[in-house]
């Protein structure tokens, strides 16, 4: 009965905050939405077999350390050199896999950011159930609450930090034309994804005042990637603004049309204006209409970039499209 109050009370405990977090993260991505297929299977990959992977790992390359160290030496060394390296590989294997298979949907750094925090969000939903349930039965209710605080509240976002970054990596390579940087971009991204989960494996496992050097870094390594979404986002209404004033030359959008496309606010407001006054078929329709002009300019930017066959087709698909969105 206790444990199965205890799984009961740390999966509600868990799952609360990552909806709450994935609902954060789904909002920032103002212009393009992701598909949902995707972001789920970025954060199944996460919650499943990447637990079940680093697990595996984790244990086996841990058991030299045991073997020669204490148990509380043991647990410092394989937190902080061990899990790093084997879970941000682990995590970051999916967003290879979509880099490579659905590179499409990549279209700007901020994409890069939120298939990575998605994939670390899974990642830490479960890894949070574990350690609740096992704090629960080691140290009663008292503890178990301080934990849920510590790992869901004020560190509730470190796997999503830390994976982003290997995200964003990925989604830097993935517009970049030097091959260097293509090359380079990736390492970068996931050496840093290892660096910051090292530090705060490393600081917490010294107490409380080497926990607040770890509050420190996370909280400034959160600060500093929303400066960078912030860019993101200024630079996507850019592209927004540059490529899509040649549809309205062309007859595609009208001027009003575009002015709404390129504010985030105003789409907003006139798609909540249209679920209200008409209903949830004319909304969907205009959602899919701000979505696909989104496309189009960054399918253009990317044309710019590349000059590919591929991006040139896709741009005459979607003015097609939007012509008839548009009506």
């Amino acid at each position: 009965m206790i444990e199965s109050t205890a799984f009961a009370l740390s999966t509600v405990a868990a799952v609360i905050p990552t909806l709450l977090y994935i609902g954060l993260i789904y909002w920032v991505d103002r212009y393009e939405k992701e598909p949902w297929w995707l972001l789920t299977t970025a954060f199944l990959w996460g919650a499943i077999p990447s637990i079940i992977i680093a697990y595996i790992f984790n244990s086996l390359l841990s058991m030299p350390i045991y073997l020669l160290t204490s148990e509380t030496t043991g647990d410092t060394l394989a937190a902080s050199f061990i899990a790093p390296p084997v879970e941000e590989t682990v995590k970051g294997l999916v967003l290879v896999i979509i880099f490579f298979r659905w590179r499409h949907e990549i279209d700007s750094p901020l994409d890069g950011i939120i298939y990575g925090a998605m994939v670390g969000m899974g990642f830490a939903m479960v890894e949070n159930i574990y350690y609740f349930v096992h704090v629960y039965a080691d140290g009663g209710m008292e503890a178990w609450g301080t934990n849920v605080f510590v790992r869901s509240i004020l560190f509730g976002l470190n796997h999503a930090l830390f994976s982003s970054m290997t995200g964003l990596g990925i989604a830097i390579a993935r517009m970049a034309t030097n091959p260097l940087l293509r090359f380079a971009a990736p390492v970068i991204g996931w050496s840093t994804a290892m660096f910051l989960h090292f530090l705060h494996n490393f600081t917490v496992s010294f107490g409380n005042l080497l926990c607040l050097v770890a509050f420190i870094f996370d909280w400034g390594g959160l600060a500093l990637t929303m400066v960078i979404i912030v860019w993101a986002l200024y630079q996507e209404r850019q592209w927004l603004r540059k490529y899509l004033v040649e549809e309205v030359q062309l007859g595609v959008l009208t001027l009003n049309q575009y002015e709404t496309v390129c504010s985030g606010r105003k789409r907003s407001g006139h798609r909540f204006q249209t679920l209200l006054s008409q209903g949830l078929r004319p909304y969907w329709q205009l959602s899919r209409f701000y979505y696909r002009c989104s496309e189009l300019a960054y399918k253009k930017h990317h044309f710019a970039l590349f000059q590919d066959e591929r991006n040139q087709q896709l741009i005459e698909d979607i003015r097609q499209d939007l012509t008839t969105l548009g009506r």
